[in-house]
């Protein structure tokens, strides 16, 4: 399992994970919004609502002195106001509350809410702390000051059955929000990760853009430089000749413009390139690339033995083309003046194989350096065409690149 897996499982696996409002509020963030007042005002309304119910049920008791019925009003008053402190602190404020509770009959519904946003805003250890402690001094607030239209064991029971109420709904609230949450992550996960797919596609495509520029200029280019180093050591050449190679030299510039004006139309994207883009090279152009070869003052042997090359898959072919090309270029650069030999065999069901070889040069040349990405480059090629690619010296010092590509029969 990758980094990345392990942080989109993350939430999932673990326990309680922490919420957004569950760290305490800093100066920074203690601004509420409008959702918070108005939840805020909902709880200490509701949290009052209950202590004048539990505060007309005193007074209507009428053996409750005066005094005590007045300090039960500032008491209870008292806890509700404490209940804008529950964001910030929820624990103490519900433990406060629950000690609170057990001689104040009127703080029963402030301790109500704060154990619901506890339940709500913090995970569950605290939580259940909490409301152990609130469920055992539960009979202690009917049993120092009992109800008398109510028994004790009444009165117990329905005092927890509020705490394990409010305790319930307060989780069940935490987990809806958990879910939320985790779901709302891993959605950003999710389109990072596109984003990060999409960069990639980009940039595989930039690679075999600039490889098919590599593979296309580098032969354009090493025409101009054979043929006018040829003008330049022998200024003394007919005429009929130096014409020859300057036509070649006009022939191979037109044709790398062309091939600068393919690539550049294909880093514009689609839409932005005209109709009159010029084919792929397929089998069937081997021909051509062959005779710009020989006019080049190379010498080339074709052994073709494919019966039909127009069948030959689209793929296939124009990544026999490229593996001629590239060869060529090599040859020309690596072992001027030996004799190529291009054997070109297959067909439908047994798959395609092209096979470039050179003996060692017999005469003496100047070095041309090379990066070696060409070879490269004809590797991930044949095998994005579903085929393989093997190349390297034979013992008598020439070189050979041999590759079978697929050709599904019928």
């Amino acid at each position: 399992m990758t980094r990345t897996e392990y942080r989109w499982l993350l939430p999932s696996a673990m326990a309680d994970p922490e919420l957004p409002g569950d760290r305490p509020r800093t100066r920074s963030r203690s601004r509420r919004t409008v959702r918070d007042w108005a939840v805020d005002l909902a709880a200490f309304l509701c949290a009052a609502g209950i202590a004048l119910l539990a505060l007309a049920a005193i007074d209507a008791e009428g053996s409750t002195p005066a005094p005590v019925i007045l300090a039960d009003s500032v008491i209870g008053a008292a806890a509700c106001c404490a209940l804008w402190l529950r964001r910030r602190w929820p624990v103490p404020l519900a433990v406060a509350l629950t000690v609170l509770s057990i001689v104040e009959p009127v703080a029963g519904g402030a301790l109500l809410v704060a154990l619901f946003s506890l339940a709500v805003h913090r995970p569950f250890k605290p939580v259940a702390s909490v409301g152990a402690g609130a469920l055992i001094v539960a009979p202690l607030q009917p049993f120092l000051r009992p109800d008398p239209q109510t028994g004790f064991v009444a009165s117990l029971l329905f005092g927890v059955l509020l705490i394990l109420l409010v305790l319930s709904w307060g989780m069940v609230v935490r987990s809806r929000r958990q879910l939320v949450h985790t779901l709302r992550e891993r959605a950003h996960r999710a389109e990072a990760e596109a984003e990060l797919r999409a960069e990639q596609a980009q940039r595989l495509a930039r690679e075999a853009i600039a490889r098919e520029m590599h593979d296309v200029l580098a032969h354009r280019l090493t025409l101009l430089s054979v043929h006018a180093g040829a003008l330049e050591f022998r200024p003394d050449a007919p005429a009929a000749e130096i014409a020859r190679a300057a036509g070649v030299i006009r022939d191979s510039a037109h044709e790398a413009l062309q091939d600068l004006r393919e690539i550049i139309g294909v880093l514009r994207g689609p839409g932005d390139t005209g109709e009159g883009e010029r084919p792929q090279p397929t089998l069937t152009t081997l021909g051509a690339l062959v005779d710009e070869s020989r006019q080049a003052g190379m010498k080339v042997t074709v052994d073709q033995r494919v019966a039909a090359p127009a069948d030959a898959p689209a793929a296939s072919g124009r990544t026999v083309y490229r593996i001629a090309q590239e060869c060529l270029t090599n040859a020309r650069k690596h072992a001027p003046g030996a004799e190529v030999t291009i054997t070109v065999t297959g067909g439908p069901g047994d798959g395609l194989t092209i096979e470039v070889a050179n003996p060692a040069p017999t005469e003496p040349f100047e070095r041309v350096p090379g990066s070696g990405q060409g070879l490269i480059g004809l590797t991930e090629r044949a095998t994005l065409a579903g085929g393989r690619l093997d190349h390297g010296p034979t013992p008598q010092g020439g070189f050979v690149v041999r590759a079978r590509l697929p050709w599904p029969a019928g």
